[in-house]
């Protein structure tokens, strides 16, 4: 049943400063709570940030290491192809790459050190300018054909080192093979 205007209920009645002292509780509560959930949140975030760079530092490592290694190669190639060319420039023969350091000319970022280059090819011999023995010596018909060939009555009116010249100068090659 409804209750008549201007009655009163007939239950207890409700102690208003109570209620509001139950209202300030709850709200002090919730203000905690959002403090706390503000806290929490905030730290989360620190975490996931710390994480994040963790991920980041570790993807960027390997990322270092790759392009390390990549320049390492690379770099090695270029320092072969540069001590060719240095040392063809100079005239000398350069040792055999597989007995080379060639990662010593190398720098960490991959450049080429030129000058370390320039030393080490300096440094190499220079090749002899002229065979210091006869290379002729067991090869065949060695006289040209434009080379007067002397025979063994002219050897027999010449003096010994006149014979040396002459066979130095092949003029007695066809001599030697029999054919005069």
């Amino acid at each position: 049943m409804a209750e008549p205007l201007g009655e009163t209920p007939t239950g207890p009645t409700p102690d208003v400063a109570a209620l509001q002292a139950a209202v300030e509780k709850w709200k002090t509560l919730s203000r905690k709570n959002e403090e706390r959930f503000q806290q929490v949140s905030t730290e989360l975030e620190r975490l996931r940030q710390t994480a994040l760079s963790d991920q980041e530092q570790a993807l960027g490592a390997a990322r270092a290491e790759e392009r390390k290694a990549v320049v390492g190669e690379f770099g090695t190639r270029l320092a072969t192809a540069e001590l060719r060319a240095h040392a063809a420039s100079a005239g000398v023969e350069l040792p055999s790459v597989e007995y080379l350091n060639v990662g010593s000319f190398v720098a960490d970022d991959g450049s080429v050190n030129a000058d370390t280059i320039a030393q080490f090819v300096s440094s190499l011999p220079a090749p002899a300018a002229k065979p210091e023995f006869a290379q002729g010596l067991g090869l065949g018909r060695q006289g040209g054909a434009g080379v007067p060939q002397l025979t063994r009555e002219d050897m027999a009116r010449m003096s010994p080192a006149q014979i040396v010249a002459a066979k130095k100068e092949g003029k007695f090659d066809a001599l030697q093979r029999g054919e005069i």
